[in-house]
Formats: C-alpha cells, structure tokens, sequence
C-alpha cells in the first residue's frame, strides 16, 4: 500500500509544471509557495503556523525578489503582514529553505530557530579560505579517481570568479531547537523531530493537536533527498538517515506536509519505500564492484544508474559522488565491502573476503 495523495491541487500543479496555489489546510495552517530559481523543484512549500502571539513561518524558501513576494501573498492571503510574523524554524539550512529567514527577520523581528548541528553548518561557521576549499575539493576528487578534465570542470565554479567563489552568509539562530523540544509560541504546541541524514541537523516538526508532521525535505512524496558524505559531512549519514526514517514512521497517523511537491498520508509506506530504494543502491552498488573489479568511488558513481546519463548531470556530479560515497561508507561499516591496501594513489573497493554478491 502507498500514500495517499492529499494535495490535489498540488498535485495537479506539479503535473503542469507551475506553482500551486496558496492553500489554507484543514488544519488551520496555510501551505504557501515560494519559487526556486532554476531549479527543477520550482518551489517550497514554506507553512504559516497561526498562533495567539503572531505567525510562525516554517521555511520561508529562496532569498530572491520573486520569492519575498511570493512569501508576503501568502502572509496578505492569511490577512497578516511580515510585521505579525513571531518567529521563524529552518528545517535546515539549504538555501531554499532558509534564504529568506535574515530578510523576514529583519521586517518583523522575528527569532530564527534551527538545530544546533545545523546551525554549525552555516556557511559562515564551515567556510574555510577559498584556495583551502578549493584544494580540498580537488584533493577529495582526485583520490575518488576522477579524470583531470572532469577536476577541472568541477572545480571551476570554486575558483575566483565562479558562481559558487564566495557563499553568502546566511542568518544565524536566536533560538536552538532540541530533539523533543517545544518551539516557543503561545496557543499552539509544535515540536521539533530531530531527523539528521539530508543534513545533520534537519528538523520536521510535530503539531499532534493538528494532527500534521512538517516533513522539511527528511520524506518527500515522489523524490529521494540526497544524502552525501564528503569532506565537510559528517560521518555514516546514510545510517543516520534510516534510523530517522524509522522514527518518522511512527507518525503514520499524521498528515505530512513536505517542502516540495504535494502533501500525503502514509509515512510509514513511504519511509518503508525510501529504506527499500537504499538497499536497492546498496545491491546495485555491491554488483557494480564486483562486475568493475576494484573500482575507484568515481568508477563506481560513473557506472551507477542515475535519472540522466553520467556526464549529463553536470555539476551535481559532486553531489552523485557524495551520495555514492554515503552508500560505500554504509557497506563499509557492515562489512559488506572494504577499502583494499592503497598503492598511493586512487583507493580501490572489493569485498571483504568472507562476503559474496549473492
């Protein structure tokens, strides 16, 4: 059994490639859309929460001008403004989510929350000297066994003058949200669920009286958030993604309200699909070393199947190469696979040798 598609019109929008509507749910909550330039996602569905203190904006989505509109017609829809905003929760910090927080802060004076572990991944607090980012990505590259001409196409936007050079600071938290904690606003009882794997500190959002999980990016309707492990990502977020995965389960109850696409019913199928694509990877993966015979991690993300063909993912082949290297730690650390003795160069998988691809 799947889910249940509850967001029709959402749903119908997604089909014809436009934004959905601003919608007030059952629940008393408002669902609105805020466009994410360039983007084949086209938009958040940022949430306004009202409580007896003001409004409670959970991702307000992309800082651009055509999204600050889009987030004040759904305040106006709900008959506020910027100024009745109370305070704001980033489920993480990815710029469609969070960008706008600095901006509606400053309108309302609103407080920002967010995890801990995600506020120490703020630009800000990660960034390291552009030549050290840039070696070091290069450097991560280089020993998954990319091409230099692959290197050199990847890197560019890191180099000055590259789109990706300088990353802007983004808004800091005023308040620190914990697994378990309340989110402080009056009239209503909301609760963070601590969900590390897309980030370390993604957050969904419980409001059981309402009877809806805000899901952030954690479990979508249709896609798989990427869940990557590369020099600035902490260790097995792949592991930390399943467990969170069986602790969303437990609201299966709940309406889930995600960031993208529509809402549903039926998290416990749906999170049940999402372990079920993983340990399909996980095969795939384990396949492919044995059929490339001590692969490099590029070889391996090169001959795994991805919605475009290798070179036709283009720049988010570093984001590939990340997830691929989420799935081989996963496999690593159930001694499933192993990282054979390293000549100096590349390092090279094969299977442990007490384990066969059955």
């Amino acid at each position: 059994m799947g889910i249940t598609v509850v967001g029709t019109r959402q749903l119908a929008a997604w089909n014809e490639r436009r934004l959905p509507p601003v919608e007030r749910l059952a629940s008393g909550l408002w669902s609105v859309p805020v466009p994410i330039p360039d983007n084949p996602l086209r938009y958040t569905l940022s949430y306004l929460l009202p409580c007896d203190d003001g409004l409670l904006v959970v991702d307000p989505g992309w800082d651009s001008d055509d999204g600050w509109t889009a987030l004040v017609a759904g305040l106006t829809a709900t008959g506020a403004g910027p100024g009745d905003v109370v305070g704001v929760v980033a489920t993480h910090v990815h710029p469609d989510h969070h960008g706008l927080s600095a901006r509606l802060r400053a309108e309302s004076g609103a407080w920002i929350a967010m995890h801990p572990a995600e506020r120490d991944t703020l630009p800000q607090r990660t960034e390291q000297a552009r030549s050290d980012r840039l070696r070091a990505t290069s450097a991560w590259l280089r020993r998954s066994g990319a091409p230099k001409l692959d290197i050199a196409q990847l890197i560019a936007p890191l180099a000055p003058g590259g789109a990706a050079a300088d990353r802007a600071a983004m808004a800091e938290p005023d308040v620190l949200l914990a697994d378990g904690d309340r989110v402080p606003v009056r009239g209503r009882a909301v609760r963070a669920v601590w969900t590390p794997g897309h980030t370390p500190g993604h957050l969904c959002l419980v409001d059981a009286d309402a009877g809806v999980l805000l899901t952030g990016d954690h479990v979508l309707p249709r896609i798989t958030p990427n869940v990557g492990l590369s020099p600035a990502a902490p260790q097995a977020p792949l592991a930390r993604f399943l467990e969170s995965l069986d602790r969303v389960a437990a609201y299966d109850q709940h309406l889930a309200l995600p960031a993208h696409e529509y809402r549903f019913r039926g998290l416990a199928a749906r999170t049940r699909a999402l372990r079920l694509h993983h340990e399909d990877r996980c095969r795939e993966l384990l396949e492919l070393v044995v059929e490339l015979d001590r692969p490099t991690l590029w070889q391996v993300a090169a001959n795994l199947t991805w919605s475009r063909p290798w070179q036709g993912i283009g720049p988010m082949r570093i984001a590939a190469l990340a997830e691929t290297a989420a799935h081989v730690q996963h496999l690593v650390d159930q001694s499933q696979l192993a990282w054979l003795p390293d000549d100096g160069a590349a390092p090279r998988l094969g299977l442990p040798a007490t384990t066969s691809v059955a």
